[in-house]
């Protein structure tokens, strides 16, 4: 017997779940492109064009797979027609591919010329009148170190504190201003760097970094790299390293450029980018940073830059740590000769910086002599091995031949310091002794500008914490230790330091003491730019954050002519200070001023920030809730010759003159201000004086007349009196 189905679902209206679920196809072809100029080939040579035609335009930051390229073929010929067909996702990955691979230059022979499938339609009923284009006006872009015009030579700092990013000028107390007030994302941006030159002021965001600079602070470029966390300029600012502790995911139909990360760069967290055209050049891995080769730990902090430029910006190079050295060419990002340098245990290296005259004759051509630019010039050290000591090696490249090497024996740990003119190379090698129980320290000095590249070893007896060249000096300073409570110290305990000054002695050939500063707690080193004076702080203490201001030569102009200076006898204490949880301590450009600031990213007490003169004397004091960051404007290298400014030096006396005039009109000008404000005030004063005294002088004339004119009121009043009263007797 057949039993009758249950159509109870029949009247069940399903049509607003299929419209809400329906699937949309794209029946368009706004997203299908033309490439012609593809090399007529026939089937044997098919496939093998397919992948380099993939692989070209890889390199420019355009993805497809092979199943998206349809080829025309002749069938008479046995070959294709010389152009192809590409499917990509949306309309928008096939507009940037129209861009990038326009005129693409294949080969010697071919040019790819790109067209979107339905400019067919476009063309087909084009007018074929031409019309000329209108010019469009010129605009002349704004210049991004404008703010070197300043006429008073201030400089400019930026200050980060709470949501809030702002600029100053700052100069003597009366030049002190708001520069500029960003309008960044507040709710996104993580903090704010300057480029080394100071060009641009860069605002980190979840998004990627975004560069302002120019008269307008407006947006000069951007780079995606989502959830950066870390930045890094080229010296010359020509190239941009930014890092994210996330791999890099590409989401379902991010867009494709050159500007933008593709498929081939995920997993990877390490991205160089071009400054000038904003386009990613190359993005590595980081998760192999560790001595072992394997994922670093985590309570590891990984060594920031990753990646360390040379001076002149033509290489940056990586190590792999107990492998080698790698150095990539730019602006290709290739590995320099095809191989890296095979350096077996390497733990570090440092690019030599140029020095001014290494940038002089750069400038001047000399260093293309050859018709070759200036060789650069790096050290690396290796630790002890089976057989082998610890080296230390110089290195020139790109000839990559070996200019020194130093053998070191019982070696803990080394550290690797240039003075910034590449003058002298500090190795800083901690040993051990024999029973490998104690610790202490040598100071292996090369001298790079000297034939053979002499040594010269400064034997210490405790551990260095601190080293720090002057910069354009002779001279440096260390902090050593021999406080059993050193690299065990807990909070609220101060290590007990020496601070050391050493300098060359030209007569002796080698690197003399000048003067020791015993029973310090000073952590911190900070030289002035311009070299002389020296702040010694105590950074990061709980209990303890001194300040001291010391000037290396302090008697030197008031000493006679052809008079003998005691070594040593020039350092001066200028001044001494004091800022409460002090976290960060850095000199301004001109050598001039300092700043000091707590920061709310390291505690939360009396977060803010402070400014001092070179003697120690304390300018300004703000505190600030949630304060953050406080850094100063750098400033570019000069444009004169070094000839030029020993000519200015000599004429010092000259243009300070005119200074000091300058001075005196702007003091004179404020005390004439002043003294118009206070005669002002004193007119205002009397003024209004005389106004009330006339005003009431006018009150009381007006009441004496109003009573002097008042009308007298009569009143009427009526009196009854009885003069006589008869009583009379009516009879009816």
């Amino acid at each position: 017997m057949a039993v009758p189905l249950n159509n109870e679902d029949d009247d069940i209206d399903y049509s607003d779940i299929e419209a809400k679920y329906a699937v949309k196809y794209d029946d368009s072809f706004d997203n299908t492109i033309v490439i012609d100029g593809i090399p007529t080939v026939d089937e044997t040579k098919k496939a093998k064009l397919l992948v380099k035609i993939q692989k070209e335009a890889g390199k420019r930051g355009v993805h497809f797979k092979a199943e998206d390229i349809f080829m025309p073929w002749d069938d008479a010929t046995g070959k294709c027609k010389g152009y192809l067909f590409i499917e990509f996702r949306n309309a928008d990955a096939a507009t940037a591919a129209i861009d990038i691979l326009h005129n693409h230059p294949f080969d010697t022979r071919h040019t790819f010329k790109v067209n979107r499938f339905t400019d067919i339609e476009t063309f087909r009923n084009l007018d074929e009148i031409y019309v000329e284009p209108k010019a469009e006006e010129y605009t002349p872009r704004e210049h991004l170190r404008s703010w070197l015009a300043d006429p008073q030579g201030r400089d400019q700092y930026v200050t980060n504190q709470g949501d809030e990013v702002t600029i100053y000028w700052h100069g003597k107390k009366e030049q002190c201003e708001i520069a500029y007030k960003p309008e960044f994302n507040k709710e996104f941006y993580l903090y704010v760097a300057w480029s080394p030159l100071g060009t641009y002021v860069v605002s980190l965001h979840r998004l990627g970094v975004r560069l302002w600079g120019g008269a307008s602070w407006s947006a000069q470029g951007r780079f995606m790299h989502p959830l950066v966390k870390l930045i890094d300029f080229s010296p010359n600012e020509k190239y941009l390293v930014t890092w994210s502790n996330e791999p890099i995911t590409l989401p379902e139909g991010a867009p494709q450029g050159p500007q933008y990360l593709s498929v081939d760069d995920e997993g990877n967290n390490l991205a160089v980018w071009d400054m000038a055209t904003g386009h990613l050049l190359r993005t590595f891995s980081t998760a192999d940073l560790t001595d072992s080769g394997n994922k670093e730990p985590r309570n590891k902090p990984m060594a920031w830059p990753v990646l360390k430029w040379a001076p002149d910006d033509r290489f940056v190079a990586r190590v792999t740590p107990k492998q080698m050295i790698s150095v990539y060419e730019l602006p290709s990002m290739g590995l320099h000769g095809k191989k890296s340098l095979k350096i077996e245990g390497v733990v570090d290296f440092e690019w030599c910086p140029f020095g001014d005259k290494d940038r002089e004759d750069a400038a001047n051509g000399k260093a293309k002599k050859f018709k070759e630019p200036k060789e650069n010039m790096l050290a690396y050290w290796t630790p002890e091995m089976t057989n082998q000591p610890a080296r230390v090696t110089l290195l020139s490249f790109p000839s990559r031949q070996i200019l020194r090497q130093k053998n070191l024996f019982h070696v803990t740990e080394c550290a690797l310091y240039w003075q910034n003119q590449g003058d002298f190379l500090c190795v800083k090698v901690d040993r051990h002794t024999k029973t490998k129980k104690s610790i202490f320290c040598n100071l292996e000095i090369f001298r790079v500008r000297e034939k053979d590249y002499p040594v010269e070893v400064v034997e210490l007896k405790d551990t260095v914490t601190d080293f720090s060249w002057e910069p354009k000096g002779e001279r440096f300073a260390i902090i050593s230790s021999s406080d059993p409570n050193l690299g065990n110290q807990g909070p609220g305990v101060n290590i007990k330091t020496d601070v050391s000054f050493y300098q060359l002695d030209h007569g002796k050939n080698d690197f003399r003491l000048l003067r020791t500063l015993p029973g310090r707690t000073s952590n911190a080193i900070r030289w002035s730019p311009r070299g002389r004076h020296v702040v010694l702080a105590t950074v990061g203490s709980s209990s303890k954050s001194e300040l001291e201001f010391w000037d290396l030569e302090f008697n030197t102009e008031d000493r006679r002519e052809n008079q003998k200076e005691e070594w040593g006898s020039g350092i001066q204490l200028l001044g001494s200070g004091d800022h409460y949880g002090v976290t960060d301590v850095e000199w301004d450009p001109s050598g001039r001023y300092l700043a000091t600031s707590a920061s709310a990213w390291s505690h939360t007490l009396e977060n803010g920030y402070g400014i001092w003169d070179f003697r120690g004397q304390e300018l300004e004091k703000h505190i600030l809730d949630r304060f953050k960051q406080f850094i100063w404007r750098p400033r570019p290298r000069t444009l004169l010759t070094r000839e030029q400014q020993r000519q200015i030096r000599r004429n010092l006396k000259e243009y300070s003159g005119g200074f000091e005039e300058e001075d005196a009109r702007q003091k004179s000008n404020v005390s004439a201000e002043l003294v118009a404000a206070r005669k002002r005030l004193v007119d205002e004063w009397n003024a209004w004086r005389i106004r009330c005294k006339q005003e009431l002088a006018a009150d009381r004339v007006q009441l004496r007349v109003g009573h002097e004119s008042e009308e007298k009121e009569e009143i009427e009043e009526w009196i009854e009196e009885v003069i006589e009263q008869t009583e009379e007797i009516v009879e009816e």
